[in-house]
């Protein structure tokens, strides 16, 4: 598939609004050169259809190329509906697609005038995988995400005393060392207070913007009033997999009884599965290593990249 690069606008400062510019220097894992978006993560370059735009202004809406907050206005593509890590070549630059969307927190100018803004449902970000020179006009080439790429992962840990700064988080960090030399590419780690609202948003965020084949939680599953971490899992998923966490818990009680009592579960958001771990460093190292060697294939059939079989 092959689009065209209809506008580059750039901001030499956060928060001011973007203007045109006819070229500009893609620098790897940085962003636009100049731009004050760009930095080590994974909203880098900023895209947004030509077409969606045109649709806005046909409302009646008088907006110039960049009032959406856009680095790059490309025609041909409707960019929503490419999966993460779609990319994009531009001459000898490439982009990889890496969230879907974005949280609007304060409405803009714009929603203030129309009662609506399409960047938040309609844009996407990229990460710049090889640099390059590019200029208005430009032939943008698509090519869909490997199907033998590395596994994407996030992790997140639930502690009221780790997010307040009193107590080190060494779970996270554990989870993150066994998922790596497994082999898992891992996006993000959070660290956050154990309220339900805050991880299901999270969780909904990784799952639908970001499209990460696993989120790892840590903690919250035990009997205290604060641990919450199943009841967000549950309500945020679409289909349980609670196999999967019958299978750690009844492992995990060939080491300890107390085993008994985590009420962990895990389960399914559109294509993302949401995996409930213990709260210690010992116990989630027991479990990764229980779990990961027969993970890879449910992740595989999720994606897609791998079919059903039977034994």
């Amino acid at each position: 598939m092959v689009g065209k690069i209809m506008g580059i606008c750039v901001s030499e400062k956060r928060g001011t609004q973007k203007h045109e510019i006819k070229e500009a220097d893609l620098v790897k894992d940085w962003g636009i050169e100049g731009d004050a978006h760009g930095g080590k993560w994974h909203r880098q370059v900023s895209l947004l259809s030509y077409e969606k735009i045109e649709e806005f202004r046909e409302k009646g809406a008088d907006v110039a190329l960049g009032a959406f907050g856009e680095n790059l206005i490309m025609e041909g593509f409707d960019l929503r509906k490419f999966p993460v890590g779609t990319r994009f070549c531009i001459g000898d630059a490439v982009l990889e697609l890496t969230q879907i969307g974005k949280e609007c927190h304060s409405h803009c100018e714009i929603y203030q005038k129309m009662g609506d803004c399409i960047m938040p449902r309609e844009g996407v970000f990229t990460e710049v995988i090889t640099g390059g020179h590019i200029k208005v006009g430009d032939t943008v080439r698509m090519i869909a995400p490997q199907k033998d790429r590395p596994f994407t992962a996030a992790v997140i840990t639930l502690s009221d005393k780790g997010a307040a700064g009193q107590r080190k988080d060494q779970s996270g960090p554990k989870i993150v060392q066994v998922l790596e030399a497994a082999g898992y590419d891992v996006k993000e780690t959070l660290l956050l207070a154990d309220d339900r609202a805050s991880l299901e948003r999270q969780l909904i965020r990784l799952a639908d913007q970001r499209q990460l084949n696993v989120i790892f939680t840590t903690g919250g599953t035990g009997f205290s009033p604060r641990d919450v971490t199943p009841e967000a899992t549950i309500a945020v998923c679409d289909r349980m997999a609670n196999g999967i966490a019958e299978a750690i818990r009844n492992y995990s009680m060939t080491i300890t009884p107390r085993a008994m009592f985590s009420r962990a579960v895990s389960g399914i958001r559109r294509n993302t599965l949401i995996i409930n771990l213990p709260g210690s460093p010992k116990a989630v190292q027991e479990a990764l290593e229980f779990l990961l060697p027969h993970l890879g294939h449910g992740l595989g059939v999720l994606r897609g990249s791998e079919g059903e079989c039977a034994r």
